[in-house]
């Protein structure tokens, strides 16, 4: 469609229809408007536009797990990333993102990582449109503006929704929509690996791209196993808040890159690449080598890694039950487990701070015996994960708002749908 279509059919209240993905319909009128407006500043009029939402994602148990083919349950959350989008004859993607400097990838360099430097988005974007290629599907250029209220450094994996939306974008202007979303987010994860430098594993990409609650299993990462768990929190007389602390993330991809490293030199010393099979009985029995081999913090990264695995399952389970008690109290000793064995709630680097811990401690003396908390993500800075009684909410919000600064605590929705195309 034309922007001029487009803008009409949204003022008319064409994006009623996509209530599943906002809470407030209204909001949303004048965001999209405002990003086809600005695309046509950056690319032109008279375009052929299309558009696109891609989810960000909270992780609800399964910490550092997913990298060493462990089982992880995510949700998709109402806040998402949009792109207007037009292909091109320039043989040039061209990217704008609302308060960044335009990406240039031509397509001739996408098939060599080393032409892009690494952690910057022109390597994400080269990476997945590398992995279509390799995939045999067609690839061309594009032009294209992104807003995102999945903020960056807020636990909610921006950067995964901003790889998924490359894909889910390609895909819809060059392979007629036909790439299942599970595949896009294998894309997302390989772009991330090979180009951007981070050895991350696939569960913010795969929550992200499929949307909802998710139970995923990774023991097969070419298939991973991904199963729906319906169930509302809500409905249950809770609330899901993500504390964002404003840690700083600038200087901590080795804080995140030494877990998965630690975990697979625990596995090798076992003849494996990852940890998934290896018991805990098989580690205690050869806990004294192991510390001469990969040193303390690295079984205890893999203590951490055998016991939440098993936490991901009885989670999963106990939703299934409407067990929220037996959740609940799954979810504090994955909390537990992430401060004391696996290490990922400050760094090193700056002692002095702690946001994260700060906030941990001000929540357990909040809750009491209610609710539960956690790390949330990756962890070292950032934000926690909160659940709550509904008629706590109130009062919670407004302690961490005066601690965190206003807008610090988000009240957050699981939606259904993952990447989109609208209309």
């Amino acid at each position: 469609m034309r922007a001029d279509e487009l803008r009409k059919i949204i003022e008319d209240g064409g994006l009623d229809k996509y209530v599943e993905l906002y809470a407030d319909i209204s909001a949303q009128k004048s965001r999209f408007i405002a990003a086809i407006d600005a695309f046509e500043e950056r690319y032109g009029e008279g375009r052929e536009l299309f558009l696109f939402s891609v989810p960000g994602r909270s992780e609800i148990i399964g910490n550092h797990t997913d990298h060493n083919r462990g089982a992880v349950m995510a949700g998709a959350i109402d806040r998402d990333i949009i792109a207007v989008a037009s292909p091109s004859d320039e043989g040039v993607i061209r990217l704008l993102s609302r308060g960044y400097d335009e990406d240039r990838v031509a397509l001739q360099d996408i098939p060599f990582p080393d032409r892009f430097e690494n952690y910057s988005s022109a390597s994400l974007i080269a990476g997945v449109a590398n992995a279509f290629s390799e995939a045999g599907y067609k690839v061309g250029g594009f032009d294209a503006y992104t807003t995102s209220d999945v903020l960056k450094g807020s636990g909610i994996s921006s950067s995964a929704a901003y790889e998924v939306m490359i894909g889910n974008i390609i895909n819809h202007l060059y392979a007629g929509g036909e790439v299942d979303n599970k595949r896009i987010a294998m894309f997302a994860q390989r772009a991330e690996n090979m180009y951007f430098g981070k050895p991350c594993g696939l569960m913010d990409q795969m929550a992200c791209a499929v949307g909802g609650f998710v139970y995923i299993d990774f023991a097969d990462p070419k298939v991973p196993l991904v199963v729906p768990v319906d169930f509302s929190l809500s409905a249950s007389g809770y609330a899901l808040c993500i504390v964002n602390t404003g840690g700083n993330h600038a200087n901590l991809n080795e804080d995140y890159a030494s877990i998965p490293t630690e975990m697979r030199a625990v596995a090798a010393c076992f003849g494996k690449e990852v940890l998934r099979g290896i018991t805990e009985r098989d580690v205690v029995e050869k806990t004294t080598e192991l510390r001469t081999m990969v040193g303390d913090r690295s079984i205890l990264r893999a203590l951490h890694f055998i016991r939440e695995n098993d936490r991901v399952v009885a989670a999963r389970d106990a939703l299934l039950h409407s067990d929220i008690n037996g959740f609940l109290g799954i979810i504090r000793a994955s909390g537990e487990s992430s401060f004391k064995y696996l290490q990922n709630v400050y760094t090193n680097i700056n002692v002095h701070e702690q946001g994260l811990s700060l906030a941990l401690a001000l929540t357990d003396g909040f809750l009491g015996d209610k609710g539960a908390l956690r790390v949330h993500g990756g962890g070292f800075a950032g934000t926690i994960q909160v659940f709550l009684p509904k008629d706590m909410l109130d009062s919670y919000v407004a302690l961490m708002d005066s601690v965190f600064g206003a807008g610090a605590t988000m009240v957050l929705s699981v939606r259904p749908a993952g990447a989109v195309r609208l209309f």
